[in-house]
């Protein structure tokens, strides 16, 4: 699979998500916003996915659907979905296929051990799986509504 870049289409891909559904990109005719997170039930991924959901009637108002990736179970994601109601699916992404398509694998540090771990990134996609615009290191705070904002802009010009 190649490198992801701002401005180029993605390479297709297939992804198991929550629902018994899977997300094929080469079926896709949506706005996306992928975003991947650490770990479910976790505070900070559980505050960003509510940010998502309380935003995700605007998101669909421009034509955009909203996927969550980590590398846990579809069991556990459907468990973090169903507990904080999420409207989007969740893919598990176990064998980091997609954590290694997006580049989000990365050394972190966690009271003073070293560790690979996913590191909280956005990206945005248009409806000809073109890449719009990527978020690293992401802040929760705000970032959905950024990111909606974003795709707005988009679409205007």
């Amino acid at each position: 699979m190649g490198k992801i870049i701002e401005g180029k289409k993605i390479p297709t891909f297939k992804a198991d998500a929550t629902n018994d559904s899977v997300f094929d990109l080469k079926n896709n005719k949506k706005n996306l916003v992928i975003y991947f997170y650490p770990k479910d039930n976790t505070p900070g991924c559980t505050t960003e996915g509510e940010n998502f959901r309380d935003l995700y009637k605007k998101f669909k108002n421009v034509n955009a659907e909203i996927f969550g990736v980590s590398r846990e179970s579809l069991k556990s994601h459907e468990n973090f979905k169903e507990k904080f109601k999420f409207p989007f699916e969740l893919i598990s992404d176990p064998e980091e296929k997609l954590c290694k398509l997006f580049d989000v694998i990365k050394e972190k540090s966690m009271y003073g051990k070293k560790y690979m771990g996913i590191e909280r990134s956005t990206f945005l996609i248009d409806s000809n799986n073109k890449l719009i615009k990527e978020w690293r290191k992401v802040k929760v705070p705000g970032h959905a509504q950024e990111v909606l904002e974003t795709l707005e802009e988009y679409l205007k010009s």
